[in-house]
């Protein structure tokens, strides 16, 4: 019978299928389930497995996550959004035979890198093909790292089903799996054209303008075309951007609470740097790869966290607004992780109820209101679509007043960076906490701070400031039954694994109706 052996270390320089023949010689087929790398002892950076072994003659059995179909239902379920949680809902939907209808304000994947690819180039923002809008939906298209911290019964079915249309099959058993910015793009037409061949209506460049309801119940949608689509089930997943969205729900009086979120800036290092600190005289070994960090510092008197997010090793920075007038910066890798740069975001935490009350949209104004400083504080440099960057030393002390401020050193992004004051753009209060933080990180990383480091600004989209409040059990609108708020954007996720899972809960929660 098989059997499941975890923490079974392996040296760098040594094969798993080496060690377990030692260990058990006479094993029979294996397979991974969890593979990660230790390098906190400097001497022995090792990998770490959770392997399933069975004995000799013995079949293993691997999940395919088959799926029970139940009697085509009279009513499609609509969903808005092509990001995780809005594909995977519908995947989700298809495959149990609930036929369904899928809107995207923007253009399927070919059409929004091009798009991408004009900002990026020329700073011509196109509000509906962006690093936001557009198929795929924020992080799925933009980097498509899958890690998360959430506890749930759809992770590998997730991860099954990305591989099935075409991820790298690594992603089901790595600690901090990835499928990269240029694999993802040959993922996402593949499950659109499994949603289609099987009973997912799709349409692109259709933004749903209107939720329509009678009384409290959720009756349907209405396009800006002006055509109307009728429904009792509506999944809401417009990601952490829409806005206009969330003013519309607010104008039809759907119950929106206040969400804490976090802002800050993007902090970026040399590669080389990063492998150094954590891999030291291993730094060069082809097996280890890009090193990557998970850093936080909090403050116990004031109560503020600050802490790296979306940590991209081998990556670039992004400029990634959704409005001409505003700059915000991201992060992304392809699969190889193979540029000669690291970054992440380094935010600080920012609690709603301390700092806006029972103003419900004051953290969406906040952001607004630091993307366009931003923005300006670009043109007055006298750029056009560069990000916002300082030298790293001259964020944390101010620029020498002898010499001025630090150059900056050729970056990642491909938008180009222009130096600009971010010591003095960002609110002091958010300032002041991310130079303790990154003092805190350069003791726990020593080589952390460096005069090649530099900062990019402003990374502000880490989360959606408001929440769609939504019942625990029936995963409904608490004010509007039938509209069933999903993923980020809804308050309800903090990455793609984790909004896909969601989008996953709300499709079965309808099926359950459905039946």
């Amino acid at each position: 019978m098989a059997k499941i052996v975890q923490n079974l270390e392996v040296p760098i320089d040594q094969d798993l299928e080496e060690k377990l023949q030692w260990m058990m010689p006479e094993h029979g087929p294996y397979r991974i389930l969890r593979q990660s790398v230790d390098a906190r002892r400097a001497h022995s950076p090792h990998f770490v497995y959770t392997v399933e072994v069975g004995e000799k003659g013995e079949t293993l059995e691997i999940p395919q996550f088959n799926l029970e179909k139940i009697p085509t239902p009279k009513e499609k379920p609509l969903i808005i959004g092509t990001g995780p949680a809005g594909l995977f809902a519908a995947l989700r939907f298809v495959e149990r035979g609930v036929p369904c209808v899928l809107f995207e304000r923007g253009s399927e994947s070919g059409e929004r890198i091009k798009g991408i690819n004009q900002y990026w180039r020329y700073g011509k923002l196109d509000p509906r093909n962006n690093v936001c809008f557009g198929e795929g939906g924020a992080g799925l298209y933009s980097d498509g790292k899958l890690i998360t911290r959430i506890k749930s019964e759809h992770i590998p079915y997730v991860m099954n089903r990305l591989v099935k249309f075409g991820a790298p099959e690594e992603i089901q058993w790595l600690s901090n799996p990835h499928v990269g910015s240029d694999r993802i793009r040959r993922v996402i037409p593949q499950l659109r054209e499994f949603l289609k061949q099987n009973g997912c209506e799709i349409h692109f460049n259709t933004q749903v303008t209107e939720i329509l309801f009678e009384g409290k119940q959720t009756v349907g949608v209405r396009t800006e075309h002006g055509k109307e689509f009728k429904s009792p089930h509506v999944v809401l997943a417009t990601g952490h951007s829409a806005e206009d969205m969330i003013n519309h729900l607010r104008d039809v009086g759907v119950h929106l609470d206040g969400k804490s979120f976090a802002m800050g800036l993007r902090v970026e290092h040399s590669q080389a740097s990063i492998n150094k600190i954590q891999y030291r005289q291993f730094s060069e070994h082809p097996k280890l790869g890009a090193a990557n960090y998970k850093l936080a510092h909090h403050n116990n008197k004031s109560g503020i966290g600050v802490y790296s997010f979306c940590m991209c090793p081998g990556g670039y920075v992004l400029s990634s607004g959704t409005e001409a007038d505003g700059i915000v910066c991201n992060g992304m890798s392809n699969y190889k992780r193979n540029s000669p740069f690291a970054n992440a975001a380094i935010v600080v935490s920012i609690d709603h109820d301390k700092h806006f009350g029972k103003d419900v949209f004051g953290g969406m104004k906040m952001r607004r209101e630091l993307e366009t400083k931003a923005y300006k504080s670009v043109l007055a440099a006298g750029g056009s679509r560069e990000l916002p960057a300082q030298n790293l030393l001259d964020f944390l002390h101010g620029p020498n007043s002898k010499t001025g401020p630090r150059a900056l050193r050729a970056g990642s992004s491909p938008s180009g960076a222009i130096s600009v004051r971010l010591d003095e753009l960002l609110p002091t209060s958010m300032r002041d906490r991310l130079r303790e933080g990154f003092d805190n990180f350069q003791r726990s990383m020593k080589g952390f701070i460096t005069e090649d480091a530099q900062v990019y600004g402003v990374e502000s989209r880490t989360s959606c400031p408001v929440r769609i409040t939504r019942d625990n059990d029936s995963l409904e609108s608490i004010s509007h039954a039938g509209l069933y708020p999903a993923g980020e954007g809804a308050g309800y996720a903090g990455g793609i694994t984790s909004a896909a899972c969601d989008g996953i809960r709300i499709a079965e929660k309808i099926i359950e109706l459905l039946k």
